[in-house]
């Protein structure tokens, strides 16, 4: 079932429910995911992201909550590149840095919504062009993101584009997990999991090095699942720079399945992720503080965590990581999905 209700200033708030009762709100503006409601052990159903408890704080929406993001997603050094012996400059927005697409970037689009419903699925299919240009990319980028609700507790997020012109492109999403429900506790006392072998250093600014390093023997080994707050609680000098927590780029580790997670032992929910990206950025929401209405309670430092399948910008400027570059002829076509189970 998908309702729709027309708010103000050309806002539209769709609500998507599977016959579980699983339920999904997304915005029209920026594609936002402002609630998620998904079972317990004892089939409660409670909301799992964070959202402001007023939908007009969209608007600016600094932390990017729920956001659809791109046209890159990430930092982006010195807010340029190169890219056919040509320099491109685009808008800066931290410090001298481009993060999430500038700005103007995908979090502040109106997109156009087309809802549906069939094969046992239903969801929405948003619609944008960026014009040549815009933000400083070149090309026209003809983009289409859908959600899609299932049966069986899984929200799958497909992003297809295309361009008339070379362009560098990785998209993804920006919700805030936290699966107590209702922000009952932190994340710290839940654990998570990135089946990865190599995480991205990153400087005092929290751009990349250019390095990769080991996760093994650090408080980056997630490669099983590990409660949060033993990472917080790990000294370590990555961990220092990110803010007392993590908001690096992992590759994932080929054919390991699932590629993410997140479970709460205490309400039993478990979130398990597929993705054909080629990593993820994992934020464990450093730098939140308890300033924010969100629609349960106040925001606090680690009440929310992020895990953002993409490629990484730091190919822009360094060798050894996937590339970006979105050529014309080419489609991107990437895929997350989201699987929501009990133990």
């Amino acid at each position: 079932m998908i309702e729709k209700t027309a708010l103000q200033d050309g806002w539209d708030l769709y609500t998507v429910t599977n016959k579980k009762g699983m339920r999904l709100e997304v915005l029209n503006f920026g594609g936002i995911i402002t609630s998620l409601e998904v079972p317990d052990k004892d089939g409660n159903l409670e909301n799992i992201v964070l959202g402001y408890r007023n939908l007009q704080d969209y608007q600016d929406n600094p932390n990017y909550f729920g956001a659809l993001i791109g046209q890159v997603a990430g930092r982006i050094q010195e807010s340029k590149f190169e890219l056919d012996n040509e320099t491109f400059q685009l808008e800066a927005n931290e410090g001298k840095h481009h993060l999430h697409g500038g700005p103007e970037g995908f979090h502040q689009v109106l997109w156009e919504v087309e809802p549906f419903e069939e094969n046992e699925t239903n969801g929405l299919r948003l619609y944008h062009t960026s014009k040549d240009g815009e933000g400083g990319y070149p090309g026209n980028l003809t983009m289409n993101v859908t959600y899609t609700l299932t049966e069986d507790n899984k929200l799958a997020i497909l992003y297809k584009a295309t361009t008339d012109k070379a362009t560098p492109v990785t998209l993804t999403n920006h919700t805030y997990f936290n699966l107590s429900g209702g922000l009952k506790r932190t994340v710290a006392t839940q654990q998570a999991l990135v089946a990865s072998d190599q995480y991205t250093e990153l400087d005092e600014e929290l751009i990349s090095t250019g390095r990769l390093l080991d996760t093994a023997a650090s408080p980056f080994d997630l490669r099983s699942f590990k409660p949060l707050q033993e990472v917080f609680s790990t000294p370590h000098n990555q961990l220092r720079i990110a803010g007392a927590g993590i908001d690096h780029y992992f590759l994932f580790t080929n054919n390991e399945k699932p590629k993410a997670g997140l479970y709460d032992p205490e309400s039993g929910r478990l979130m398990t992720i597929e993705s054909n990206q080629p990593g993820l950025v994992l934020y464990t929401g450093n730098g939140l503080d308890n300033s924010l209405e969100l629609k349960e309670r106040k925001s606090e430092k680690h009440l929310g965590i992020c895990f953002e399948t993409q490629a990484f910008p730091a190919a822009l400027h360094h060798d050894g990581f996937p590339d970006l570059i979105l050529k014309p002829g080419e489609e991107y076509r990437k895929e997350t999905i989201f699987s929501f189970t009990t133990k």
